[in-house]
């Protein structure tokens, strides 16, 4: 089937019900197919020949359309195979996702009903659906009814917007001598988004870290007092609420007490660790979260959505719509009853994002996805007490949240480049085995290897499944590493 089915009309890019309806039938049925043999997939898709695949998918805007199967079936077969399995139960390297399906049904209605959400007149029901979507995430993470936020992409964007708001409130046009605060092990993002509004990389101060890279507050508060003596004008400092590398937790309510006392914006990246804060039970782990100024969430981490799916909470709402807020003689009036996203976010055409969240939530409710956080808590706590009994395994952080660090060592690895090695090849050698992804991360001078548990998909089972394989790669390298060493005398 082409997707022009109306030969006697060229200009005609209509279909009619019942090719619709058939085409919708085949993706669905693809997909549902791909998402049910996830458990049977490698964990990272074969990349032999990889170039020559992508060099030969080059090529100019067709003339002439194709039927829909000669589409999908080199994506379906060629293309999407050779990733990463990012939607399988075994996904535990970087930072999973999952891919809830009700959020590609949402994505699904969205973009076949095609309203426009960037503006409240537009679509008052829909939008005040993704307001409702809003005060769920800041109900749960117990922010005031002041507070307003806005959907993004991701957590750099979030955090992006979080710069801006703070920029404006506290250094009004004089930004060149702002200066922002963050640890050594906060996500690159940080960095990039300060940049982009326009604090430059001369004004951002890399704070180290504890034993536990951790935040040093001591080390921050010099900072802060060095700055103020050479005329320079703090205003923003960035908390981790779960970093990337290895999990940790800055002490925000630490972090936030200085904030105040200097009259700085406190701002905590939680786009890992956020959504554990929906749950009760976890709410200590992250104290200082719900006091924050700011908050970046990723929904697409913790709540499982397709990746794209990221937000912002902002505790004093009027500093995120006086960042944002603007009219033309083309648009309605504002109004200040309802929410409007053009008045808190930079986009005025846009997706519509909050249908993901309000739908799958709906749908399943909040226990079962407060259940499905915490057991994967759950999950990387047990994990992590197995792994560490593990001959030759050195733990480098065990898990606040989801997230375990750990490094191979014995005698025969003497030095810490010895060590990296093995770590960086039992990290692959478990990865080839093709039922788990793990990723390892640069930590200081350490590499270190990594398990982050926050698949919807991922079950005691895999767990079980990835101790096995870490113990016997782990034992496979210390047996050659001690061949080689004994060789070598």
């Amino acid at each position: 089937m082409t997707a022009n089915t109306n030969g006697r009309d060229p200009a005609s890019l209509e279909l009619s019900p019942d090719d619709m309806r058939a085409m919708g039938e085949e993706v669905v049925r693809r997909s549902v197919a791909h998402l049910a043999s996830l458990s049977t997939m490698p964990s990272r898709g074969s990349y032999d020949d990889i170039d020559a695949l992508c060099r030969s998918l080059r090529e100019g805007p067709p003339e002439d359309g194709a039927p829909l199967d000669a589409l999908l079936d080199p994506l379906f077969y060629d293309c999407i195979p050779r990733s990463f399995t990012t939607p399988g139960p075994g996904y535990m390297a970087y930072i999973p996702g999952g891919g809830l399906y009700p959020a590609a049904l949402a994505d699904f209605i969205a973009d076949t009903t095609n309203r426009f959400t960037g503006i409240w007149q537009a679509a008052p029901a829909l939008v005040q659906l993704e307001a409702n979507a809003l005060d769920w995430l800041r109900e749960w993470m117990q922010f005031p009814a002041g507070a307003r936020g806005l959907f993004t992409t991701g957590g750099s964007m979030a955090n992006f917007n979080a710069i801006l708001c703070a920029r404006e409130r506290l250094l009004g046009l004089d930004i060149r001598p702002g200066t922002l605060y963050v640890s050594s092990q906060s996500h690159h993002s940080i960095v990039k988004a300060a940049r982009l509004a326009g604090i430059a990389h001369d004004r951002v101060r890399m704070i180290p870290v504890d034993d536990h890279y951790r935040i040093r507050v001591d080390l921050l508060e010099a900072a802060i007092a060095g700055d103020r003596a050479d005329g320079l004008r703090p205003f923003m400092v960035v908390s981790n609420a779960g970093t990337t590398n290895t999990g940790a937790i800055d002490p925000m309510q630490s972090v936030g007490a200085i904030a105040a006392r200097e009259r700085m914006w406190h701002h905590v990246d939680g786009a890992y660790g956020g959504f554990f804060h929906m749950v009760p039970e976890l709410r200590p782990l992250l104290a200082g979260l719900s006091q924050a100024d700011s908050l970046t969430l990723d929904p697409h981490k913790g709540m499982f959505m397709p990746y794209g799916t990221g937000a912002l909470l902002v505790r004093d709402g009027e500093a995120l719509r006086a960042v944002h807020a603007s009219s033309a003689g083309y648009l309605p009036d504002n109004q200040l009853e309802f929410y409007d996203p053009a008045q808190y976010g930079p986009d005025l055409s846009r997706g519509y994002p909050g249908l993901r969240v309000w739908l799958a939530v709906k749908l399943f409710g909040s226990a079962r996805f407060r259940a499905a956080v915490a057991e994967k808590r759950e999950l990387a706590v047990w994990g992590a007490e197995q792994v560490a009994r593990i001959p030759g395994i050195a733990m480098d952080a065990m898990p606040q949240l989801s997230l375990f660090a750990f490094h191979l060592e014995g005698p025969a690895l003497p030095s810490l480049e010895a060590q990296n090695a093995a770590t960086r090849n039992l990290m692959e050698r478990v990865t080839l085995r093709g039922k788990v992804m793990l990723t390892g991360a640069q930590v200081g001078p350490r590499y270190v290897g990594r398990v982050c548990v926050l698949s919807f998909r991922t079950r005691r089972a895999q767990m079980e499944t990835c101790v096995q394989h870490i113990g016997e790669a782990a034992a496979e390298i210390l047996a050659g590493a001690g061949s080689a060493s004994a060789a070598r005398k």
